[in-house]
């Protein structure tokens, strides 16, 4: 609570909440100088809220990404700490809308559409029993890695069929999101119709190491466990944005 206390890091939290972020671009949407945004992040960094990791795209910057499930928990366990019966239940995914109804489009983005993009179309499908619309693709398509296919099977769901493609078939298509996935694809990422909300999760490729199959597997169970939670995120804030105003009585 001291941490996210202090204004600038809850608007840093909140930015990061959204995307991650570099730190020119948490400069701009906050106006603060450059030695203030990091130094703010640097406390929130040693208290395990926020990760730095550096971008693919170019090797002298960084992303940075709050850890929504750790500062979930911290807040649940803030609550009994006051009083025992401020018991708080923190859950990422929630109804996204009424069976039956598709409520948001969205388009994952990375380099290949081989593994994280394909993953993340997949998961937002079935964790939001279809009420989501999802596409993926990829700035240079490559075949889709067996890995990937793995890694579904083993959460229930059969993406064996799904092939790659290029991020132009998408290109006149209206979306709610865009979400890039990896750094260089997001450099790369066009305006698509209709003022889509962008989005961007910075995740290493998990073939990246070139290792065989069976080398690389604990890389792209990670990449899912790690898009699984983010995604839920996801799903919750599109959930809320698209719940109806409460009723207010006369």
């Amino acid at each position: 609570m001291r941490l996210a206390g202090d204004p600038v890091r809850w608007q840093l939290l909140r930015e990061l909440a959204s995307s991650d972020r570099r730190v020119q671009e948490l400069m701009s949407l906050t106006g603060r100088p450059q030695n203030v945004v990091s130094y703010h992040l640097g406390q929130l960094r040693s208290a395990g809220l926020v990760s730095a990791r550096r971008s693919s795209a170019d090797g002298r910057d960084a992303y940075y990404r709050v850890d929504l499930p750790r500062f979930g928990r911290l807040l649940a366990e803030t609550g009994p700490a006051v009083h025992p019966g401020l018991q708080l239940t923190v859950g990422a995914a929630g109804a996204v809308g009424p069976p039956g109804v598709v409520v948001a489009r969205l388009l994952f983005l990375c380099t290949g559409n081989s593994a994280r993009s394909q993953m993340a179309e997949a998961l937002a499908v079935a964790h939001s029993n279809g009420r989501v619309e999802a596409a993926s693709a990829g700035s240079h398509p490559k075949p889709l890695h067996p890995n990937t296919v793995r890694v579904m099977q083993e959460r229930g769901i059969d993406i064996g069929s799904a092939r790659p493609k290029h991020l132009s078939l998408f290109a006149v298509q209206h979306f709610d999101y865009v979400i890039t996935l990896c750094d260089k694809v997001r450099e790369v990422c066009p305006e698509f119709p209709g003022h889509p909300g962008y989005v961007h999760w910075s995740i290493p490729d998990p073939a990246a190491s070139g290792g065989t199959s069976q080398d690389t597997y604990p890389a792209f169970e990670q990449t899912a466990a790690g898009l699984e939670t983010r995604i839920g995120f996801l799903l919750a804030a599109i959930g809320a944005a698209s719940a109806p105003a409460p009723v207010q009585e006369a």
